[in-house]
């Protein structure tokens, strides 16, 4: 690893999403994106929260999801280029055949599409099974070389995700969410064990705002491999940003080799 990738200056745009409105949430999204690459210290990586092109208007989401994500593909690619920058998109509801998807697209600094996820993990306390389709497999990428994986909201209380991930070399875990009050200590919980117990950064963007019945919290956070909050938003829109050191998984796990002590023809009964 060169030294200009032993560090990432990470922007998580927590933002509020307007029900139902591809075209204005996508000028939205843009506006605050073009303020976080302005930034006295740009990013390196950009992450934006989850079904920010819809929010969860399932009623209505066959008709407002991006047909194979080509807009929202399109013009991703083309800021990551012009601007140098990785973007983890978030999560779009897009459109495939006639199944609708909770997609993460993930862009290098070049403008190429490197990885694309769909939610595993279908929430049922939003109805989410009922409009949108699953994904059927765990996805991993790299930028920068850097091993990373993708986690969708509910996801994170699979922590068969994460660890799946993490033995196959996964040092950072970027987790888009729409995830909602009263459960901000479930967030926060959640996502340090994950951090702690595969002793890997966890780069979580959560929504602001409210949508339907739901009032989402913000708090998104970055946590380091020991589980120690790199940076954490309050409940209002804003740009998060924190510094993540990539050498430190490394030394995280070779000071307390978790790994190396597994005993997993011991975890069947």
């Amino acid at each position: 690893m060169s030294d200009k990738t032993k560090a990432w200056n990470v922007a998580l745009i927590q933002s509020d999403i307007i029900l139902g409105q591809p075209a204005q949430n996508r000028e939205r999204m843009e506006t605050k994106m073009e303020q976080a690459v302005s930034a006295p210290e740009k990013p390196d990586v950009i992450v934006l929260s989850e079904m920010w092109n819809t929010g969860y208007d399932l009623n209505q989401i066959g008709s407002l999801a991006d047909p194979d994500g080509k807009e929202s593909r399109a013009w991703l690619a083309s800021f990551a280029r012009t601007h140098g920058v990785h973007i983890v998109a978030g999560s779009i509801a897009e459109k495939r055949g006639d199944k609708v998807y909770n997609t993460m697209l993930v862009f290098d600094r070049t403008g190429r599409e490197v990885a694309s996820y769909s939610k595993i993990h279908l929430f049922r306390l939003m109805e989410e099974e009922k409009h949108l389709a699953p994904g059927d497999r765990a996805v991993k990428f790299e930028l920068d070389g850097i091993p990373s994986g993708a986690s969708i909201c509910y996801d994170i209380r699979f922590p068969e995700l994460a660890r799946t991930l993490s033995l196959n070399g996964t040092e950072v875990l970027f987790v888009p969410a729409e995830w909602p009050h009263p459960r901000l200590h479930h967030w926060r919980t959640l996502l340090m064990a994950r951090a702690i117990e595969n002793q890997m950064y966890v780069i979580a963007c959560n929504r602001t705002g409210t949508g339907g019945r739901d009032v989402f919290f913000g708090h998104s956070l970055i946590i380091d491999p020991w589980g120690e909050i790199v940076a954490e938003g309050g409940e209002e829109e804003e740009i998060v940003t924190g510094r993540v050191d990539l050498g430190l998984v490394a030394e995280v796990r070779g000071r307390i080799p978790v790994f190396s002590d597994r005993r997993p023809s011991l975890y069947e009964l």
